[in-house]
């Protein structure tokens, strides 16, 4: 019997990607005239069927939903894929977990997860996310909803939360109470969030005839956090500091109290992402209780909704927040 030659061995012949070759196979006009010849032409030489990708991704029904997560989410992740459990299991849907490196936003190589699964949709855990990608995503008639960045297109949803809003509140209630030396710290594993932090922030201080500066950016010799705010307090004093991550938290607490800050007496610190271990470090760290569950839960409601063709009204969901205040801020 012949050997069926597969879509894999077509794009190592022609030296492409596998989203390419499922690009040129379902007509896609953004490849470019060489290399779609390249791929045709292997295709022709390999012999290869394209059938089974050109139906397999527009018309096999597997009852399986693809969810892509970065590695270095899980500590952030459990409740939101216990969300999208339990939706799943009411609509009787498969849920196949799959990690990408950290690092990693090259939309193609998400689209070689899609592709490689067999799936009916994907939902994607990520913040680098952008309209650029989704413009990409759609190709593939295939439905998609990104978790915690603010897309959507015709087969596209998102859900969110929106720290733009919920860092122009937090420095504005500051700022009315006389604290205008406030900072925030880069986020290099999170780009998205923390242009969102910045833009709140700018806002917050622009709508008081103020200017916002300081932003304090980690030098790529830095590897960590920690070692970056240790030396930068040497130097530096701010009434808050905000950052992203407990673990970036806790490294300004510890950074602090070597520096002989004292938090929150001389220095206050707000933890935008909520986590267990916020509760658990001493002081504990005031923070925003992101709804992680409900995020997984709507997450996996619009994707039975786009699978089944209803009608979604909104394809942005927006969900809400809560500041807790803990040991590292005062009461205002």
């Amino acid at each position: 019997m012949m050997k069926r030659v597969t879509i894999y061995e077509v794009a190592k012949e022609a030296g492409v990607s596998l989203a390419t070759v499922s690009r040129v196979i379902n007509g896609s006009e953004v490849v470019k005239a060489p290399t779609k010849a390249k791929v045709e032409e292997a295709i022709k030489k390999l012999g290869y069927k394209p059938n089974a990708i050109a139906q397999g991704l527009a018309l096999s029904k597997t009852t399986t939903i693809g969810l892509i997560i970065p590695e270095a989410s899980f500590t952030y992740t459990g409740q939101v894929i216990n969300g999208l459990l339990d939706v799943a299991k009411i609509y009787k849907y498969n849920i196949m977990l799959h990690t990408i490196t950290e690092g990693i936003t090259d939309v193609e190589k998400i689209i070689d997860v899609i592709i490689k699964s067999r799936v009916d949709g994907v939902i994607i855990y990520s913040d680098k996310i952008t309209d650029d990608s989704i413009s990409t995503l759609n190709d593939y008639n295939i439905p998609i909803v990104v978790i915690s960045n603010r897309v959507s297109s015709e087969s596209v949803c998102s859900v969110y939360v929106d720290f733009e809003k919920a860092i122009c509140e937090l420095c504005s209630k500051y700022i009315a109470n006389g604290v205008t030396d406030i900072a925030l710290l880069e986020d290099r594993k999170n780009v998205n969030t923390t242009k969102q932090m910045i833009t709140g922030a700018k806002r917050a201080f622009s709508n008081n005839g103020l200017s916002f500066e300081n932003y304090i950016v980690i030098p790529k010799e830095y590897r960590s956090s920690y070692k970056y705010v240790s030396d930068y307090f040497k130097d530096h004093r701010h009434q808050l500091v905000i950052a992203n991550r407990d673990s970036q938290a806790m490294a300004v607490l510890n950074a602090a109290r070597e520096n002989g800050i004292s938090v929150p007496e001389d220095m206050e610190v707000v933890c935008v992402i909520d986590t267990k271990y916020n509760s658990m470090v001493r002081p504990t760290i005031s923070s925003f209780s992101i709804p992680s569950y409900d995020l997984g839960a709507v997450s996996m409601r619009l994707m039975t909704k786009l699978l089944q063709n209803e009608e979604v009204e909104d394809k942005e969901k927006c969900l809400n927040y809560l500041f807790t205040t803990r040991q590292t801020t005062k009461v205002y």
